[in-house]
């Protein structure tokens, strides 16, 4: 292992250190030359990581780093050619590919589970951040940052607009009310700092940066001495720093010696009269109160404040969420850390915000901190919050690969100090030193200190409006400056943006090409199977087990048919799901509960989902399930706790059934202001499928107006509410109904098992009820608040081209070359793809868009696209090993146990993961020529949904036979 003052290739050691929470070592080293910093986190991972970042403080709302964090992934001096980025996605063995822009730095990371495939994202990566093609290129700007584009009006004139990626991404992002309101909060807090800017930008300030300005940036920016690198895992750290010494770290000198941006320190202010008036809707109006926490070297402080959030403001009972809710000031209630940057917060957030209620939100909170401080924080909520955030380092399941995760955590302390380089990794301590402070005052003292001492504070009224705002302001903008072009400015947008089409819908010649990084299919390894799912029948219960390592955590789920509801029913099993666990039992009141749960589980949920047998897709299972995680030690909370909670909950509490239910509204709506893609994709699903109508009865449009309908009747329906939910559940929780998977140790098995006996179950019986009204094609649009659409088309190709691994290369090769093409580069769409599910549904959808007719002629255009598809050899391999890649990419315990439990009741083969693997690595491009045909088909579908901006849909010369406006 490396020592202190060790030299290897231009990298002398500063520090190495133990770091158990990783199962290994911290080693800390400085580039002589270039005086780049790097962190090499050594342990036994193969799920190998790489990232190098860069501080970068904005000093204004143009979104510039934003706009770099794009443009530099699209041609560097060593790949030219337009799209490395997207040549990495469908062609490398990635098990993470991203950049990410924060409020003051910009992140490159990388992982794989091949060292030769690292070494090459390595490559192509620092290429593109130090050598980027945008100082010979300046289209590369126009087409992620912004550009002037001249479009038909019906009366033959040309109305002047702007495009661009980012600029439409963040039309998108800023139509979310509380990622508006959390950069308010930021500029109140922080002004004179690079935290009062929006990092991302404004759709408002992005025109105003110029490409001067642009280059200039990225020069005093992007520079080794400026510069974070993480490597992580199961490495060969001789090869990888010989590597990054010669290729990059010893010749790359910067372009400017000009200082990059200062980030700036805020002085303490008290800044409580803030409103920003926001064009939504009313239920949109929220208000944030923050409290600066301190600074970022103070992990433990910073670690606890996270703690004392949650244990204040976690669960619906939690002292000051309850407190706020009883007050009856708005919807839901919130808490979370403004972390990860120079001077944390503590942030509360009033969502569904009640007019004029800023004052009084900080009165509540303030008060209620006054009294626990007074009279002590109940023990058992503070150990309940401590165990909650012990289960959730232990159990690294952030939803990437552990490297990346890790070097953004080292980040949060060492971007701000290099005394801090490992701070924010090692959590073992200050959380023993947290549970010895509840011996005494150590939380009291906190919260005193954070909320009732605080000389650092701000409060941020975000009102909606319906007077025009921000697209008023930018339709007005373009209309004087349309008004003011003349023949030769409306000519030369015109010849911008022919030279920008031109130089996107150029292929990239096979001399740039070659310069990539290639990996074959012989790189692959050789499969590695999921773990066998065993059946075991002749236990108390159908049991569905995965022996898997689980580093001491036990995974159940119990899933429960409810095949035994009738329709009506549907709606009301989803309400069950949200009321489950937040209200009081027959024996405990619902902190209780809370604290009982959080306490001894890691996790427990539930919700219901469908099962569709593969074989016939009108074979259809809903399932109510239950999920919970715990440690080993706990299995016998494990079988008591579900049980006790679905048995026993009392449905009677209207306060907090109410309030659960106004919580559930509030998300859905959030949901389908930002995640509308995935909204219309559900929702074209019932369109075509049986399965599809049911799932929408459960968790999409549907279910939503089942609920607002409901809130809206509240009282006169609660009486029948309850009546409905008891009989959901008598109905539903049942031995008949019930199939137990659980995931752990056979000998931890037999333990649960005792434990658990029948669930106190009683036996039921599989009596079949449930019909499910037939699908209907519709083309349907919903009208949500924001400035862009998300748009989906799809069709029932399960008897035109059967399902196989082949579709997944398709999938590949639609999503990262035709539709990125088109959809996102030409178009300026954020996002876009194509899937084809095994039940026969194919669709394609596209993200923050701001476009609808255009997206829809460039989906109905795919298919004469495959059937000229013709790649070489090389970018067939490409788009084969990618697939393969993805589907042999390591997976945490409980999905895979997960997938495993699906393939079971789908009535798939065990061996279908690799019946599929396989045919992906047989696929030929005459093979996905041969699925034009089927593009055909899903071109002539009217099965079409739209969610977004009603001025796009209105404009939109496509027709819909439903028009809604869901807020």
């Amino acid at each position: 292992m490396l020592q202190p003052n060790d030299e290897l290739h231009g990298f002398r050691v500063e520090r190495t250190e133990s770091l158990a929470e990783i199962d290994g070592d911290a080693i800390v080293m400085r580039h002589a030359k270039s005086g780049a910093r790097l962190l090499y986190l050594k342990n036994e991972d193969t799920n190998k990581a790489f990232s190098i970042a860069f501080g970068t403080s904005p000093v204004d709302d143009t979104g510039v780093f934003h706009i770099l964090e794009h443009s530099v992934l699209c041609g560097s001096d060593r790949f030219p050619v337009k799209e490395p980025f997207v040549n990495l996605l469908r062609t490398s063995m990635q098990t993470f590919l991203n950049a990410l822009t924060f409020p003051d730095k910009t992140m490159y990371p990388v992982a794989s589970t091949n060292e030769q495939d690292l070494l090459n994202l390595m490559d192509v990566y620092l290429d593109a951040v130090l050598h980027p093609a945008i100082y010979s290129d300046k289209a590369i700007f126009e087409q992620e940052g912004w550009h002037y584009e001249l479009e038909p009006r019906e009366d033959g004139t040309e109305r002047l607009s702007y495009n661009g990626v980012v600029f439409n991404e963040m039309k998108g992002a800023l139509s979310d009310p509380e990622s508006v309101l959390y950069h308010a909060v930021n500029r109140a807090l922080f002004p004179g700092t690079c935290y009062e800017f929006e990092s991302g930008g404004t759709p408002r300030a992005i025109p105003q940066l110029t490409y001067d300005q642009f280059l200039d940036t990225h020069a005093r920016h992007y520079r080794l001495d400026n510069s974070y690198i993480v490597l992580y895992g199961n490495v060969d750290v001789d090869r990888m720093l010989g590597f990054l010494d010669e290729r990059y770290l010893s010749c790359c000198e910067p372009r400017t010696q000009e200082a990059p941006n200062p980030r700036g320190h805020a002085d303490s202010r008290v800044s409580l009269d803030n409103v920003v008036k926001m064009t939504t809707s009313p239920d949109n109006a929220c208000v944030g109160l923050a409290y600066v926490v301190g600074e970022s070297h103070d992990f433990e402080r910073v670690l606890a404040c996270d703690i004392l959030l949650d244990a204040l403001m976690g669960g619906n009972e939690s002292p000051i969420k309850r407190a706020v809710l009883d007050a009856g000031l708005g919807g839901d209630a919130t808490g979370y850390l403004l972390d990860a940057q120079a001077q944390p917060g503590a942030m509360f957030v009033l969502r569904n915000a009640k007019p004029q209620v800023a004052q009084k939100f900080m009165e509540v909170i303030e008060t209620e901190a006054k009294r626990l401080v007074e009279e002590g924080i109940p023990r058992d909520v503070l150990q309940a919050s401590l165990a909650q955030m012990a289960f959730s380092l232990r159990e690294r399941d952030r939803g990437m690969a552990d490297g990346v995760a890790l070097a953004m955590s080292a980040l949060s302390g060492w971007l701000y100090s290099d005394d801090d380089v490992t701070t924010y990794l090692h959590y073992e301590e200050p959380l023993a030193h947290m549970r010895e402070g509840l011996k005494g005052r150590y939380f009291e003292d906190l919260l005193e200190s954070l909320v009732l001492r605080s000389d650092h504070k701000a409060l941020v009224d975000l009102q909606a409006t319906s007077e025009e705002g921000a697209a008023a302001e930018e339709a007005k903008e373009l209309a004087e400056r349309e008004q003011a072009m003349g023949e030769q400015d409306r000519a030369q947008v015109h010849a911008d943006v022919e030279a920008l089409r031109a130089r996107q819908e150029a292929p990239d010649s096979p001399e740039a090409l070659s310069t990539l990084p290639q990996l074959h299919v012989s790189d692959i390894g050789p499969a590695v199977p999921d773990p066998e799912t065993v059946r075991c029948d002749d236990l108390p219960l159908p049991y569905l087990y995965h022996d898997i390592p689980t580093r001491g955590i036990n995974y159940l789920y119990a899933y429960f048919g409810m095949n035994g509801l009738t329709w009506e029913d549907i709606p009301y099993a989803e309400v069950m799901a949200q009321l489950l666990g937040v209200l009081g039992t027959d024996t405990r009141s619902a902190a209780q509960v809370d604290v009982w749960t959080r306490e001894h589980l890691g996790a427990l949920r539930f919700f219901a989902e469908v099962h569709v047998n593969s074989k016939d897709p009108e074979d259809i299972t809903p399932r109510f399930v239950v999920s919970a995680s715990a440690l080993s030690e706990e299995l016998d909370s494990l079988a008591s706790i579900p049980r006790e909670v679905w048995e026993h909950t009392d449905f009677n509490d209207k306060t907090r059934v109410r309030d659960a239910l106004v919580q559930k509204r509030i998300d859905m709506e959030q949901a389908f202001m930002g995640m509308g893609h995935t909204k219309a994709a559900s929702r074209i699903s019932s369109y075509l499928y049986t399965s599809g109508v049911l799932d929408e009865q459960l968790h999409g449009v549907d279910f939503y107006l089942f609920l607002k309908d409901l809130l809206e009747h509240f009282d006169e329906r609660f009486e029948e509410l309850v009546a409905r939910l008891n009989d959901v559940r008598e109905r539903v929780f049942t031995q008949a109904n019930c199939t137990i998977s659980f995931t752990g140790t056979p000998q931890e098995l037999g333990a649960f098992v005792s434990a658990a006996g029948t669930l106190g179950l009683p036996e039921g019986s599989r009596e079949s009820v449930l019909q499910i009204p037939a699908p209907q094609v519709r083309r349907e649009a919903f009208i949500t608040p924001g400035d862009v659409v998300y748009v989906g088309k799809g069709a029932n190709l399960r008897d035109v081209a059967p399902y196989g691994g082949a579709w997944s290369v398709l999938s590949n090769a639609l999503s990262f070359d035709y539709l990125w093409n088109e959809v996102r580069v030409k178009g300026g769409a954020y996002g876009c793809g194509f899937r084809r599910m095994p039940i026969g549904y194919a669709r394609f959808h596209s993200f923050r868009d701001p476009r609808i007719d255009e997206t829809l002629e460039r989906y109905d255009a795919a298919a004469d696209w495959l059937a000229e598809f013709d790649p070489s050899d090389d970018e067939m391999e490409g788009y084969i090993v990618s697939t393969v890649a993805a589907h042999d990419a390591p997976t945490k315990p409980r999905m895979v146990a997960r997938r495993g439990d699906a393939c079971v009741f789908a009535h798939r083969a065990p061996d279908f993961r690799e019946q599929m693997r396989a045919e992906k690595l047989a696929v030929t491009p005459e093979v996905l020529r041969g699925y034009a045909d089927a593009l055909r088909v899903l071109a002539d579908s009217s099965a079409i949904c739209v969610f977004g901006s009603a001025d796009i849909i209105d404009k939109a010369k496509t027709k819909f036979d439903q028009r809604i406006e869901l807020m």
